[in-house]
C-alpha cells in the first residue's frame, strides 16, 4: 500500500499534494446532493417516528426488579 502512495506523489510531480481539486470536490457535492435530495424529501417513516418519540419521552414506570445487577445474583 504504501508502494501505490509513494507512486501516486511522483506522478503528481513536485510540490503538488496530490487529492483532489476544487472543481473535482464541487462536482463530487453536486453529484452526491442530486442523488441524495430524493431521499431527504421522504422524510423519517411514521414508524421511526414513533420510536424516536418514545424514546424522548422518561419512562416513568421502569421495570420492576430491574437493579442492574447480573440476573444470577451474583455482584
Amino acid at each position: 500500500m504504501k508502494e501505490v502512495k509513494s507512486q501516486a506523489s511522483k506522478a503528481a510531480g513536485p510540490g503538488k499534494q496530490g487529492g483532489l481539486n476544487a472543481e473535482i470536490q464541487s462536482r463530487i457535492g453536486h453529484q452526491l446532493r442530486a442523488m441524495y435530495d430524493d431521499v431527504v424529501r421522504q422524510g423519517v417513516p411514521d414508524r421511526f417516528a414513533e420510536l424516536i418519540r418514545k424514546l424522548d419521552v422518561p419512562d416513568p414506570d421502569p421495570q420492576v426488579g430491574n437493579t442492574g445487577e447480573p440476573e444470577d445474583g451474583r455482584s
